[in-house]
């Protein structure tokens, strides 16, 4: 080859290679941009629960935070395959974000089959909120206490009423492993609607109910239902006067479903680490804390090794307790 032929040959090698570490340059430098246009998140509940108001709240802080708007969908049904559906079949580009959390995991152990793997076809990015469940009687109610509770239980076998909603649904599984835990063979009674429920604790037709502040609230504030107890792992900000099941002698009960946000698997990296970071940084402040906690909600992140930690319990968890129960799995 002659001293020109080389030159030119060695000038296309060099072009190519610069043409090609361009374009490998391309993805890192829009993820180092990201997010350059709105962002969706999936809700998997219709608007105005306490669920959707959290990932309202959060919404508006990493808009803020992101300068970008965080545009929430509600897509509600089908215990939340709907949504998740449409999450794991997203592109993995950060730009659809789904809300999951303890009510996936129990769909995961509930049905015979899904249309997606959590643990392999979304990413955590990071907790969000985590809702205590209250065990509460009516005001009047002989029952002061958990004790007295597992008291009045074992002195008569299946004649205590514990009120729940829906068979499967994070409160009934919480009584169910409330009744396991303590062995006092209580009749766990469910109704459709939370007002159902609290109908029933009101008229004395169960003796207790678990169920989440916000449907029992208003009870609450008139001094007509009182709380025995919470079952997370500490005290909620919201109820610091009460004590929780664990307090009150139940080793090892801990009972809280909570949420936060997935991507679709193969999400790159430096997206997540965006959300993660942009999470942790909103999420403690004072003015999102003081409206989670009005409503019933306590606001966490974590790391997605943690949500992805905590998931990975939680069925192991509920699966446990459905098959214990007897809990026929769903098509």
């Amino acid at each position: 080859m002659s001293t020109i032929g080389r030159r030119l040959a060695a000038v296309s090698f060099a072009l190519s290679a610069a043409a090609v570490a361009a374009l490998t340059a391309i993805p890192s430098l829009a993820q180092s941009h990201y997010p350059d246009h709105p962002v969706a998140l999936i809700v998997p509940y219709g608007p105005g629960g306490v669920a959707d108001v959290g990932m309202r709240l959060l919404g508006d802080k990493l808009s803020a935070r992101l300068e970008q708007q965080f545009v929430i969908e509600n897509r509600p049904g089908a215990a939340g395959i709907i949504a998740a559906k449409a999450e794991a079949d997203a592109a993995p580009d950060g730009y659809t974000l789904l809300m999951t959390g303890n009510n996936t995991a129990i769909a995961s152990a509930l049905f015979k089959s899904l249309p997606f793997d959590v643990l392999t076809d979304f990413t955590s990015v990071s907790t969000a909120a985590f809702f205590d469940l209250l065990i509460v009687t009516r005001a009047g109610s002989p029952l002061h206490s958990v004790g007295d509770l597992i008291e009045a239980a074992q002195a008569n076998p299946g004649k205590l009423n514990i009120g729940t909603i829906t068979p499967g649904s994070t409160q009934n599984l919480a009584a169910l492993l409330f009744d396991g835990t303590t062995g006092i063979k209580a009749t766990i009674v469910t109704f459709r609607t939370s007002s159902d429920m609290a109908n029933a604790v009101m008229r004395g037709d169960v003796d207790v109910s678990f169920e989440f502040y916000a449907a029992v609230r208003g009870f609450l504030d008139s001094d007509k239902m009182v709380v025995l107890a919470s079952t997370g792992a500490k005290r909620t900000a919201y109820l610091p006067n009460v004590p929780t099941v664990m307090e009150s002698g139940i080793k090892d009960y801990d009972v809280a479903s909570w949420n936060g946000l997935s991507v679709p698997a193969k999400t790159p990296k430096p997206v997540i680490d965006t959300l993660n970071a942009a999470m942790k940084a909103v999420i403690p402040d004072s003015d999102i804390q003081a409206k989670a906690q009005a409503v019933g909600m306590e606001m966490r992140a974590s790391t997605p090794e943690e949500m992805t930690a905590r998931m990975k319990a939680d069925i192991a968890k509920w699966g446990d307790v459905i098959a214990k129960a007897g809990i026929a799995k769903r098509d």
